[in-house]
């Protein structure tokens, strides 16, 4: 619109305190005679625990107290997403330990380093249990079992009733066992809390590094029974969640337990080792899918059949591969015929949960590996194949297998845009001419197109309000941690109401000024709490006209905002700001504040289309990333800085998971990349430019017309990626090779050696509980 300040360039404005230091973290916290948490945790994947001696910790120097699960007696640890009641699991363990790095005892000490000495005068009687490390294996009769009263390591299972025979019919059917492996969230800062105990306004006050500061509050009333408004919740700046800082978490417990028995602040800040193996991982998905095609390529049904690693305890990212993983998984085309099996397996590993795209970037990675498969067994291109199959834009709202319904979308426009980017043709001709001329480093051209949910579910709060020296202030029930919030937000308050950006104030992250609040997951925050926020400014702009109105003896309809000042039309002398309206408001005895709940009219579906180009050295197996091109749809774009910022982190995340980044355990259970000398988080010198633009296509399901990008950009690349080095070594033979695309993989292919890609599914799908409802519970809102 002509004149306004959205769709423009505006600079972030909570960037300046952190790139001068001045970021205020949960570490950075000091209060006054705090005590210190460190935790004891086991060596074993697998082990009974016979008996904890804890005497010479608790006399050592410093100490206050060590704690076992038997001292805590804490009841169950509230959770995410409950994919098993049988598996639940408390602050400690006491019978079994059930992960390498689980915590069985914790010391408080009047020091971090008095903590961290006592922690080797724990004596723990273990007895070591077999492992059920792999997946795929913990599903396979004679499995060690993590929970007996179980009876397997299945936590969750269901199927459609349908299953091969939604291939019938077709010319060719394509198929591959795909890994789509487990990452650490690996935050910039880890988890860290303090918690204090009571006072006279609140029963506990915590200070926590979380995205859902309602959430946290919300379990930790559950955990401790307290009434929630007696609990205060603050997220100070957070160095980064990803999706994987939700709720409270075993560690949060223990402190939060320590702080109320001693009646003083306790404190504990998990080291990069402990993130790395304990906290929750993301994605960990193997999947067993089928593409049935005809001759021309048209796409006859598809059947997928997906096993969700959940770690220990069921991790509620095992649930994800029966949720948004089957939600989204008939992706950017129509397709027939669908069946869909999954299980959430347990396994004696870290527990997995949500990561940047939580189920909805493993759906997408499977369908697009699909369509090369078949694109390279009809010789079609690969471009042209997905062509031939998108969902039209006259097809929308479109409902699909699992009852998601798109709202709108050209998915041919984005994939056009980004060919033309990369020149597409050019980049054939050169990959030919290597391929001739038997270079040995060769080009690889991958290309991905996809859809995704984001937002949807029950609102978020926003209140406005403009205070007497004319300034606003803003207070939204998401929490911003790096994504914008705080500029995106005071950009709809300045458009909405003239007051210049630099005069508004947001307020978020704190249960004691924000009342209430689903927080941040999904990509929710723009298109629900910016919703929320435009609807709440809306409110006081109309109570702002009817003080005007009275104030300069005119009607309501012809009072103005113009130039930052409510007016008379036609009369530009009569007006008056907003100090004197805010003033008049309070005289009424009511400030010139408004509150609003927003809800959405659904859930909405951003796309778009990702081309990556690699070099491959078939002498080493080494990948060279050289460009990426994402074309990502995000509805109406507010603030064209802060999408590409979102674009560039999340293809980055997404390149990491296709060529480097991967938890591993060896046969025993033990993690094997518990530092970053071990786990390969990409530098900037290892990525190459990214080359991002926007198509807009706005959705009816908030009044912005806005769609989530903080994970589209995640799950789009991943795929792209990976096509990419499978299509560099296409003239080998070559049709898959799984992530990460390592040097020895991509060597070990060149030559032939790489394994089947595909076997058999594990037998058990067959036994899986038929689904009752074709409609994915999870169907109309994004997750974590």
């Amino acid at each position: 619109m002509a004149g306004s300040l959205l769709g423009t360039e505006v600079r972030r404005v909570e960037d300046p305190d952190l790139v001068r230091g001045r970021g205020t973290f949960v570490d950075n916290l000091k209060f006054e005679g705090v005590c210190y948490v460190a935790f004891v945790r086991s060596p074993f994947a697998h082990a009974l625990i016979n008996g904890i001696d804890t005497t010479e910790a608790a006399a050592a120097p410093g100490v206050l107290a060590v704690y076992t699960a038997a001292d805590l007696d804490l009841a169950e640890l509230p959770v995410f997403m409950d994919l098993n009641p049988h598996a639940k699991r408390y602050a400690l363990a006491s019978d079994r330990v059930r992960f390498a790095g689980e915590p069985v005892a914790a010391i408080v000490a009047e020091s971090a380093t008095a903590a961290a000495d006592a922690l080797e005068l724990v004596d723990v009687d273990y007895e070591p249990l077999p492992a059920a490390v792999d997946v795929e294996q913990a599903l396979e009769p004679g499995a060690p079992v993590q929970f007996p009263d179980i009876g397997s390591n299945i936590a969750a299972g269901q199927r459609d009733e349908a299953g091969a025979e939604v291939l019938d019919g077709a010319d060719v059917v394509v198929r591959a066992r795909i890994e789509n492996q487990r990452l650490a969230v690996a935050p910039m800062e880890g988890n860290a809390i303090v918690a204090l105990p009571g006072d006279d306004e609140f029963d506990l006050t915590v200070y926590v590094s979380t995205q859902m500061p309602h959430g946290f509050r919300a379990a930790a009333a559950k955990l401790f029974g307290y009434d929630r408004d007696r609990i205060r919740v603050v997220a100070p700046h957070v160095g980064g969640a990803f999706g994987g800082k939700v709720g409270v978490i075993a560690e949060h417990a223990v402190v939060i337990e320590a702080a109320r028995r001693f009646g003083r602040p306790a404190k504990w800040t998990e080291t990069r080792s402990e993130n790395l193996q304990a906290s929750p991982q993301g994605r960990a998905q193997v999947q067993y899918a089928e593409l049935g095609v005809r001759r021309d390529g048209t796409i006859v049904g598809l059947r997928c059949r997906v096993i969700g690693d959940a770690g220990a305890y069921a991790g509620f990212g095992g649930g994800l591969a029966l949720g948004p993983t089957r939600t989204m998984a008939q992706g950017v085309y129509r397709i027939p015929e669908i069946s869909y099996a999954a299980i959430a397996a347990l396994t004696n590993t870290a527990p997995v949960g949500a990561f940047r795209g939580a189920g909805r970037p493993e759906a997408t990675a499977m369908l697009e590996r699909l369509m090369d498969l078949a694109a390279a067994e009809l010789e079609m291109d690969p471009a042209e194949i997905r062509r031939r199959n998108f969902l039209r834009p006259e097809e929308f709202p479109y409902t699909t297998f699992s009852g998601a319904s798109y709202d709108s979308g050209d998915y041919d426009v984005p994939l056009r845009k980004a060919l033309e980017v990369a020149g597409y043709d050019e980049l054939r001709a050169e990959q030919k001419r290597r391929i001739s001329a038997g270079e040995p480093r060769l080009l690889g051209i991958g290309v991905s197109a996809y859809v995704e949910i984001t937002g949807g579910g029950s609102g978020e709060f926003a209140s406005v309000e403009v205070r007497a020296d004319g300034t606003a202030a803003i207070k939204v029930g998401t929490s911003g941690h790096g994504q914008g919030h705080a500029t995106s937000f005071a950009m709809l308050v300045s458009d909405a109401l003239g007051i210049p950006l630099e005069s508004v104030e947001f307020v978020q992250s704190d249960t004691a000024a924000v009342p209430r609040g689903a927080g941040t997951g999904g990509s929710r925050s723009l298109q629900v709490g910016g919703s929320a926020v435009r609807e709440a400014a809306g409110l006081v702009l109309e109570r702002a006209r009817e003080l005007a109105a009275s104030r300069l003896e005119a009607g309501v309809d012809d009072i103005v905002l113009a130039d930052g000042r409510l007016g008379v039309a036609g009369v530009p002398q009569a007006t008056i700001g907003w100090a004197e309206l805010a003033e008049a408001a309070s005289a009424e005895g009511r400030p010139l504040a408004e509150t609003t709940d927003f809800k959405p009219d659904g859930a909405t579906f951003p796309f778009g289309a990702h081309v990556s180009v690699v070099e491959v050295d078939v002498e080493t197996g080494f990948v060279k990333p050289l460009r990426h091109i994402a074309v990502d749809d995000c509805g109406r774009v507010l603030n064209p800085m802060i999408v590409r910022g979102q674009q560039h982190g999340g293809a980055v995340q997404g390149i990491a998971q296709a060529l480097w980044e991967q938890v591993s355990y060896d046969e025993d259970g033990n993690p094997v990349t518990a530092t970053f000398a071990d786990y390969h988080l990409p530098s900037a010198a290892d990525v190459p430019a990214l080359e991002v633009s926007n198509t807009e296509t706005l959705t009816d399901r908030n009044p912005l017309g806005a769609k989530g990008i903080g994970e589209s950009a995640t799950v789009g690349s991943t795929p792209a990626v990976q096509n990419a080095v499978v299509d560099a070594l296409a003239h080998l033979g070559v049709r898959h090779i799984d992530m990460p695309a390592t040097p020895q993989r991509v060597w070990r292919a060149a030559r032939g050696l790489a394994p089947d890609q595909w076997r058999e599914p594990p037998a058990v799908f067959d036994t899986l509980p038929v689904r009752e409802s074709g409609a994915s519970a999870d169907a109309d809102e994004a997750v974590a």
